[in-house]
């Protein structure tokens, strides 16, 4: 059976080995032709283009473009779509923007505009004309019959000389006799009296409050009444701490009765205070 199976593989590499060769031989012999002169490579071969298939449109296009030109506004470019293109005459002249002042002419009331104060080249001046006025008399009568000038007070600090006027250093009762010398001004006033009202509105909120938080005082029949309550609660304790067990084993058992003794001695303390003081008071919360 070993012998056999060897001679099948060696029949089937043979064969495999003969197919190899003959596809070599083969294709060496095409390589030759394509290589050689041969008829049929006279005629050059022209290259086959692939045909492309017909050009995709959209049917949704008409929409879209519609679409489109309702969006778009006509201001939103670089410009109005239409502008008249300025003419070569109108190019940018020398000072043609700066500001230009109206001609000069009469007034609406018709009168004539002054001349000019300064004489013109051409015109000459009026000669002989003589004064009789004496000026050095005029001049005279007017220093005799005007009033002298005050002299202005000036105020000297120094063993220098060096003054100051009187009337800005404050050393003169000017202020002091003014007619509201003295009158409280009326924004003060007028401070004073928002400041009062709100010292009247925070004392009224204050005696509210206290009022509201005022302690009640206990009448003597609600004395009486929780005095009678808390010995009646004591009387509850107490006997529930008398029915204890006398053996007292377990942690539990431990913990109820400290929890009796600290509840009769709290109502033994409430009871002391309450018999001790005859007037009590309870703060409202």
């Amino acid at each position: 059976m070993e012998g056999s199976d060897e001679s099948g593989d060696a029949s089937e590499q043979r064969a495999r080995d003969r197919l190899n060769n003959l596809w070599d031989v083969t294709v060496v012999k095409m390589a030759a032709m394509l290589v050689e002169e041969s008829i049929y490579n006279l005629i050059p071969l022209c290259p086959l283009k692939p045909s492309k298939g017909p050009r995709y449109v959209s049917a949704l296009n008409p929409y879209v473009k519609c679409t489109m030109q309702q969006a778009k506004s006509q201001w939103k470019t670089i410009g109005p779509p239409k502008v008249l293109v300025p003419s070569p005459k109108d190019f940018l002249q020398k000072h043609s923007k700066e500001p230009k002042l109206p001609k000069r002419g009469k007034d609406q009331t018709g009168k004539k505009t002054p001349k000019l104060s300064v004489p013109c080249r051409t015109d000459h001046p009026v000669m002989g004309i003589q004064s009789k006025k004496n000026f050095i008399n005029t001049n005279a009568a007017n220093v005799i019959m005007g009033v002298a000038k005050k002299p202005v007070p000036f105020s000297v600090d120094r063993y220098q000389g060096d003054k100051f006027p009187l009337e800005t250093s404050g050393l003169v009762p000017k202020y002091r006799k003014k007619k509201d010398y003295g009158v409280t001004p009326k924004y003060v006033l007028r401070r004073t009296e928002e400041a009062k009202r709100a010292q009247e509105a925070y004392d009224a909120y204050v005696k509210k409050t206290l009022r509201e938080k005022a302690m009640k005082r206990l009448s003597d029949e609600e004395r009486e009444e929780l005095l009678d309550g808390l010995k009646e609660n004591w009387e509850q304790v107490h006997k529930a701490f008398q029915s204890l067990s006398v053996e007292i084993d377990t942690l539990p058992k431990k913990l109820n009765k400290e929890r009796l003794e600290l509840q009769m001695k709290q109502l033994e303390h409430d009871i002391n205070n309450i018999e001790k003081h005859k007037v009590i008071y309870i703060a409202n919360k």
